[in-house]
């Protein structure tokens, strides 16, 4: 399995449980695809440095996963057909980073 760390750029008109709802769907999609989710973090809503579709904020979610290369497209593909994903980024990495990043310290 590869591990991958991976940031997601959520549409900021989603209410508190319909966010909810797509971080659940990802997560349960890893765990349906004999993948697993070692950390997790909530970076909260914060500005985007350009406009993304008329947006000028988005929620950001970040995870540290281990899945294998090719469920990928099939998670990539995914977030492409959604109207609530904006953006969303994986990166391969040979270990994971330590929990909180810096980021989060940011968010206090």
């Amino acid at each position: 399995m590869n591990k991958f760390e991976v940031v997601l750029l959520f549409s900021p008109e989603l209410a508190t449980n319909k966010l909810d709802e797509e971080v659940n769907k990802f997560t349960n999609f890893i765990n349906e695809n004999q993948g697993k989710i070692v950390n997790t973090e909530d970076w909260g809503i914060r500005d985007l440095t350009y406009n993304i579709n008329k947006f000028k904020k988005a929620f950001y979610k970040f995870f540290q996963i281990e899945v294998t290369g090719s469920k990928l497209d099939l998670i990539k593909k995914d977030f492409n057909q959604s109207d609530n994903v904006l953006r969303y980024l994986f990166v391969k990495v040979k270990s994971h980073q330590e929990l909180p990043t810096k980021l989060n310290y940011e968010k206090k």
